[in-house]
């Protein structure tokens, strides 16, 4: 089995954020449309259609299986971070082949979904280098269902992501069928803290396996240089019940809830930018190349060797 690790020591570590201060939306920018390509609202869970079926099925797995075992043994496991060369450019092409089952807004290939996010930031944010390149890589993970590395199954690498380790928030998707999962039974796990306490910080949670806290924990590896605000994008983005529903915010430290503010404006583009007019590759190719070279030292992705 092969694990991706990428280093990428992204030149925007000294870089200070303040929200009010450097998000500042051109003329003419992006507009958040009020339903998807389906003809439906965004997120609904719930209208009645063939791809609704799949997802339904795709979250009842899901939430069977992302236990705490569960999550600390594909940590560690992934966490090894065994090496192949590729490029971070290569591996959004690769991206091309798949399609996310959870996703009830989208059925286009995944590259389409990175630069479609980067691509709206960037019309809106110009000067907001770092917020475009952590757009175009913050479903990278996603190269978990690729063979390549390790052709995991579908609910164990897209989807909404939620701790483990303590009780389930009812404003998760599809929450009943937490119900079948043994932690739901377990009561080190299904109170409100469970294995955490007040203010302990997201950093010190385990969140739900997949490719969010994957690409996060090969940029940590990597020592990113990417702001904080970045990489808390990278690992919480599908972190829904915390970023639209204001769940678990007991366990957020001062960080987390100042990078909340950035997520929040980052998800306005990850979900409303999903389309069926597609990006032009080729077009914004060289824009995204020079970012990417701009943070790269020696080749973003190291040589990988398999693990017996």
């Amino acid at each position: 089995m092969l694990f991706v690790v990428i280093e990428f020591p992204f030149l925007f570590c000294d870089v200070e954020i303040r929200v009010e201060e450097r998000h500042r939306v051109a003329d003419g920018g992006f507009v958040a449309p009020t339903i998807n390509s389906f003809g439906h609202t965004f997120r609904d869970y719930h209208v009645e259609s063939e791809r609704q079926k799949g997802v339904e099925e795709f979250y009842r797995t899901n939430h069977i299986n992302q236990t705490v075992d569960f999550v600390r043994r594909m940590r560690e496991e992934y966490g090894e971070l065994k090496r192949v060369e590729m490029s971070i450019w290569e591996c959004c092409e690769l991206l091309n082949e798949f399609v996310d089952e959870s996703d009830p807004d989208l059925d286009e290939p995944q590259i389409q979904h990175l630069l479609q996010t980067a691509e709206a930031i960037r019309k809106d944010c110009p000067d907001e280098d770092w917020l475009h390149l952590t757009a175009l890589i913050h479903d990278l993970g996603k190269v978990l269902l690729h063979p390549a590395f390790g052709e995991l199954p579908q609910w164990a690498v897209v989807g909404d992501t939620f701790p483990v380790g303590c009780a389930f928030d009812e404003s998760i998707v599809h929450h009943k069928h937490f119900q079948e999962n043994p932690d739901n039974r377990n009561p080190a796990y299904n109170t409100k803290y469970g294995i955490y306490s007040q203010g302990c910080g997201l950093d010190n949670v385990l969140i739900s396996w997949g490719h969010d806290d994957y690409m996060y924990l090969v940029a940590k590896e990597n020592k990113s240089t990417l702001p904080s605000a970045g990489l808390f994008i990278i690992r919480y983005h599908s972190f829904y019940a915390l970023h639209r529903c204001d769940a678990y915010k007991h366990l957020m430290n001062e960080e987390d809830r100042e990078n909340l503010q950035w997520l929040k404006i980052f998800n306005k583009y990850d979900l409303y930018s999903k389309s069926k007019v597609l990006i032009d590759v080729d077009k914004v190719k060289p824009y995204y190349l020079s970012l990417i070279n701009k943070s790269e030292k020696e080749g973003c992705f190291e040589r990988l060797g398999s693990l017996e």
